[in-house]
């Protein structure tokens, strides 16, 4: 592992945007994962974050990664293209008035097809259902691009800033 200096920005949204249009193509869908195994989450989570240097989740045990995904305040969706995981979010539910985006991406296979809007709309429903006081989710500069500014067009607001130092894989 090395250390580098990343600046962590900190959005939220306090009440409900317009709901989401509907998928972009027929072919398109999001459906809750009930009680992900280990290698499907894993799976997910290396294709949309392994050149993004995502690995918390690849470090810890399979028995803590196992409590988290299936504790009933965790819910993880796929996205899914042609009947082919293609990305996935995850919302931390355990304080019920401040629901966290924890993970959200897709695969690079997709990216720049509009999908980034989609499954963001499609968090945002899910995570509003709930009756939140607020939606909440950070990105650091070592997300995609395009990251920020999907956040901040689906109506997300900058709360804080900090930087950070960061542990990556070597």
């Amino acid at each position: 592992m090395k250390i580098i200096r990343t600046k962590t920005t900190y959005l939220q949204m306090r009440s409900a945007p317009q709901q989401s249009t509907g998928p972009p193509r027929s072919d398109v869908r999001v459906r809750l994962l009930d009680e992900p195994t280990v290698a499907e989450y894993r799976a997910l989570y290396q294709g949309v974050g392994g050149h993004l240097h995502w690995f918390n989740r690849l470090l810890i045990s399979e028995s803590e990664l196992v409590s988290i995904l299936h504790h009933p305040a965790n819910e993880v969706y796929v996205l899914e293209v042609a009947n082919e995981r293609q990305g996935f979010f995850e919302l931390d539910l355990r304080d019920g008035q401040n629901i966290e985006v924890a993970y959200f991406g897709l695969f690079p296979a997709v990216i720049g097809q509009g999908l980034g809007k989609y499954l963001l709309g499609a968090a945002l429903d899910v995570a509003w259902s709930k009756k939140p006081g607020r939606v909440w989710l950070h990105t650091c500069d070592l997300d995609h691009p395009a990251a920020l500014p999907n956040y901040l067009r689906a109506g997300f607001q900058v709360y804080d800033e900090r930087m950070v130092d960061q542990q990556v894989p070597t």
